[in-house]
């Protein structure tokens, strides 16, 4: 054998044990600051302009604003953020994947129990939803919030299926990186139970500061729901199902709603 064979390898490299202490934290921070993390940081800013313009009751906000005043490319610039706002999605399931345990069934996403899934994000959302819609009005009201328009589509043929794909995507971005991935990274690097959950609700409030401080609140609320949820059943799809009908509800229903009882929507 030659020397150069019996030379022990040079080069800086990271042992093993350093390298797994690392890598969660640096995946976690990489993941969140090309989504939601990046929308925390805007969210803030947006609410600092905000406050510099006037009273939050007197300003509004529009969800899912139209992109283009000619249809096919309003369209086509949906479509492509949709799409587009679902790649860090893959990324943390990628990132979540091990041998022997799919990201999927890892986080509960897998499908496999779909009459659960489903009940249980039906009951969410009803927990969820009535007592959000009673914050965001007493909000608005107490000057705390902006007014939230759901949808700035021109009614269109393709609004309402822009507005699910809109609802589907949050959703499943929300709920797969602020829970499922947030909490195996934090876990992985040994954070307690009660500051993953705090962590958690905290990210889901932050990137809601555009709407307010009682979007904030409401959102924190809802982590703080969502998380206890997840610890206790270890499955995201029923809180995908659940946020998906409280978005579907205010981005299709919030709409409707108004042109029927004007007087109970600001």
């Amino acid at each position: 054998m030659s020397r150069l064979e019996d030379a022990p390898a040079t080069g800086s490299t990271i042992p093993d044990a350093s390298l797994r202490r690392v890598r969660p934290g640096a995946e976690l921070l990489l993941v969140l600051g090309v989504s939601l993390g990046a929308s925390a940081v805007y969210a803030v800013v947006q609410l600092a302009d905000t406050l510099s313009r006037g009273p939050l009751s007197g300003q509004t906000t529009t969800l899912n604003p139209s992109q283009s005043d000619r249809a096919v490319f309003d369209l086509i610039y949906q479509l492509l953020g949709i799409g587009f706002d679902l790649v860090p999605v893959l990324l943390a399931l990628y990132l979540l994947a091990a041998p022997g345990a799919p990201a999927l069934r890892r986080i509960g996403l897998d499908g496999r129990r779909p009459a659960a899934d489903l009940g249980g994000g039906l009951l969410l959302a009803l927990v969820i939803g009535v007592p959000g819609l009673g914050l965001y009005l007493a909000a608005v009201h107490l000057g705390l919030d902006v007014k939230v328009a759901a949808s700035g589509l021109d009614p269109h043929w393709y609004a309402i299926p822009v507005l699910v794909l809109s609802a589907l995507r949050a959703a499943l971005q929300e709920e797969v990186i602020v829970v499922g991935f947030l909490f195996a990274k934090l876990d992985d690097l040994r954070w307690r139970p009660w500051a993953v959950l705090v962590a958690s609700a905290l990210l889901r409030g932050s990137y809601h500061l555009y709407q307010g401080f009682g979007g904030f609140i409401g959102n924190a609320v809802m982590g703080v729901v969502f998380g206890l949820v997840y610890r206790r059943f270890g499955r995201v799809a029923p809180l995908v199902v659940a946020h998906f009908l409280l978005d579907f509800v205010s981005f299709v229903g919030y709409d409707l709603l108004k042109s029927l009882a004007p007087h109970l929507l600001p």
